[in-house]
């Protein structure tokens, strides 16, 4: 007992007085353009080099470093050849990340770009002339084009607007389905011509319904006015639905260099052709064109589990990016969804892009793969972009789940003027995916839609769920130039996923649906909230065909053509509408079909019971409408009167009154104290955190 005794006191007296434990030490390395990659990486002796700094931080952590490490990049700008690529051994952990950060008060650059120089002043005319021997033996093309940082048109026909298919239907059928394969169409005489320069690197560009294929011009007959193309467009060249031909420009074509800012590229002579713009002096200017089609990838190998993980990327400033697309392809399919990201992660876990700026690129900015998760983008601005901000995208039902994307969040970007190539990509892209955040992003001058949830047709299996889409502030997308499209478009099925408290505001298509909150292709099990949709050229909200879609306590408000619209009717509930407010000018408040059907529904599915019959294919009531100018008896619910909306169980606790928004003009949607919407249990919406709560960009 006695020697028991001394051991626990000495045990205890051992564990008073031994030392704590230290703190993992931090290391930091220092990268600066006037550096070498000689130099130990300090901040007085900088390495010159991404790639040197990276190695560094390998060889710290090989030598047993455990505490956080930094890389402070210093102000200036590094030419990326080649991308910058991360792998499973440059993982930090979450106690000891590793980061990549400008240095404090300093703008770094990551410029895929190459300046271009050696201008020449063409003999006679306004053009300026550059060699480039890369361009003359292919190793180099390009269809970005920047001065000082802007980006310039290439040389097209017309400049302003459109030309307009003048024969789509080349064997006479106008009655041909929608999806017909399409490599040629007839043209009005002398739009385009067979003795242009270089005929076979002309580029037309068709825009319609929700695409827009890039062709490249085969031939082109002057006799019989027929334009044939190297590939085959998937989709016939009308303009939407309708028979007409569809709007198109011409583009690098040399004889369509006519005015100041176009610019040319010849790859057959490697001369590059530019007509600069008032006061542009091509001795000062900064001239520039992407090299790199990806500037920074973390690659880890999910098929093998290997991931990339807790690495940090801090107020870094990309921008160069270029994309050619592959032989035989349009680019013209939904979304631009074959359209890469500058940067791109693939097995990638517990990563984060903060406070960076992606701009001037001519592809996505980000491309989030396959076994990414739980992976963080705040505060970022994407902007001036050929496709959109972030495609995000992994393994279907399909594959093993450790190739599936989950988790992720796009929080508090400012992203815009996207699409600027590739017209039909989305501000954020969500395809098979789940249980994202996409809050409090401010998306605005796109092409197409805002955000895109769901890349399943129909009522298939998809792994597509639990997304939040939430807190957004999307406005003056699409510009009439694509149709089929809205502030936050969804497909398939989607348990768990809620679209709450946005703004959707100013959305115009070409022809059709140009719409808010667009329910498409059987979105299902969606939950659609606190949301004010305004100012849209369809309808704020509409519904292709859906099933169990809860739509409650929403403003849905000054759809020019109507405020609802549904496609189609089926055996089903298609949704639960309750509490919402419609306000609308026009007569027609729903438009499409809202026809109920009689089906068997198994309440109790036994023998006894047995299923019963349904009459309803959607539920409505504890609503809101209003027409400021019209009396309720003059207003058309769903092509019938109030009175016969009620008898068919539709809104019969609804009202018709004015509802008393604060500030309509304003687009302020809040309820005045006096408000009706109070007595039908409608619950104030808070829109005071909508859009980016933090800084944005470096």
């Amino acid at each position: 007992m006695i020697r028991l005794l001394f051991y626990v006191c000495a045990v205890t007296c051992c564990l008073l007085t031994a030392p704590a434990a230290e703190e993992p030490s931090s290391v930091a390395f220092h990268v600066a353009p006037q550096g070498c990659d000689e130099n130990s990486g300090t901040a007085e002796k900088p390495f010159a080099t991404l790639a040197r700094a990276q190695s560094a931080v390998r060889e710290a952590k090989q030598r047993g470093a455990l505490g956080p490490v930094t890389v402070f990049i210093h102000g200036g700008v590094y030419r990326l050849t080649r991308p910058l690529v991360f792998e499973p051994q440059d993982s930090g952990t979450a106690a000891a990340p590793v980061t990549y950060q400008a240095a404090p008060g300093e703008r770094a650059v990551l410029d895929g770009g190459e300046t271009i120089t050696g201008w020449k002043k063409a003999a006679d005319g306004p053009l300026w002339t550059a060699d480039l021997p890369d361009v003359k033996k292919g190793a180099w093309h390009f269809r970005q084009f920047y001065v000082n940082g802007q980006s310039r048109p290439r040389a097209r026909i017309p400049n302003q607007g459109f030309l307009r298919v003048a024969n789509p239907f080349l064997d006479g059928n106008a009655k041909i389905p929608i999806f017909t394969p399409s490599k040629a169409f007839g043209f009005a005489s002398g739009e385009l011509k067979p003795d242009w320069t270089d005929l076979q690197d002309v580029e037309v560009t068709v825009y319609h319904f929700w695409r827009d294929p890039h062709l490249s011009v085969q031939s082109v007959d002057p006799v019989s006015n027929i334009v044939t193309f190297a590939q085959t467009s998937s989709i016939r060249f009308t303009d939407d639905t309708t028979t007409n031909g569809a709007r198109y420009v011409v583009e690098n074509v040399f004889e369509g260099l006519d005015e100041p800012g176009e610019w040319y590229l010849n790859r057959k002579t490697g001369v590059l052709y530019y007509w600069p713009k008032p006061g542009e002096d091509m001795a000062r200017v900064e001239v520039a064109a992407p090299r790199s089609a990806t500037l920074l990838q973390v690659r880890g190998e999910p098929e093998k589990q290997r991931w990339v993980g807790h690495l940090v990327f801090s107020r870094l400033d990309f921008q160069h990016a270029g994309f050619e697309l592959p032989a035989g392809e349009t680019g013209g399919v939904q979304g631009a969804v074959n359209v890469p990201g500058a940067v791109t992660l693939t097995g990638a876990q517990s990563c984060r892009f903060d406070r960076c700026e992606l701009r001037n690129l001519g592809t996505y900015a980000v491309e989030i793969g396959s076994g990414c998760r739980n992976n963080v983008f705040t505060g970022n601005a994407l902007h001036h972009l050929a496709a959109g901000a972030f495609r995000v995208g992994g393994g279907d039902e399909s594959t093993p789940p450790f190739m599936r994307t989950s988790c992720n969040e796009i929080s508090d970007n400012l992203i815009h003027h996207y699409g600027e190539v590739f017209a039909s990509a989305v501000g954020i892209l969500l395809t098979h995916t789940d249980g994202n955040a996409v809050t409090h992003n401010h998306i605005h001058h796109g092409y197409y839609s805002g955000i895109s949830a769901g890349w399943v047709w129909g009522y298939r299996q998809s792994v597509s769920r639990d997304n939040r889409i939430e807190f957004n502030h999307v406005h003056d997308i699409g510009q009439s130039m694509l149709s089929d499209m809205a502030g936050i478009y969804t497909l398939g099925v989607s348990p768990g996923t809620t679209i709450r408290n946005n703004i959707i505001h100013d959305v115009e298509a070409n022809h059709y649906c140009g719409c808010g909150i667009y329910l498409d292709e059987g979105s299902s099990h969606l939950l659609v909230e606190n949301n004010w949709v305004y100012d849209t050229m369809s309808a704020p909200l509409n519904i292709h065909y859906a099933k169990e879609v809860t739509v409650r306590n929403n403003v849905f408000a000054l759809g020019r053509q109507e405020q609802l619209a549904r496609g189609w009717h089926e055996p089903h509930t298609t949704m639960y509408f309750e509490g919402n407010i419609v306000f609308g000018k026009e007569k027609k408040l729903f438009l499409g079909n809202w026809k109920d059907v009689t089906y068997p529904f198994h309440i109790n599915p036994n023998i006894k019971t047995g299923p019963v019959q349904m009459t309803s294919t959607f539920d409505c009531d504890w609503n809101l409408y209003y027409c400021p100018t019209l009396k309720r008896g003059e207003v058309q619910f769903a092509g019938g009167t109030w009175e016969a909306w009620q008898k068919r169980g539709k809104d019969v606790h609804s009202q018709y009154a004015d509802p008393l928004f604060m500030n309509i003009e304003q687009g302020d949607f809040r309820l005045k104290p006096e408000s009706p919407a109070w007595a039908l249990g409608f619950r104030e919406i808070d829109m005071s955190t909508v859009g980016p709560r933090t800084l944005i960009g470096p």
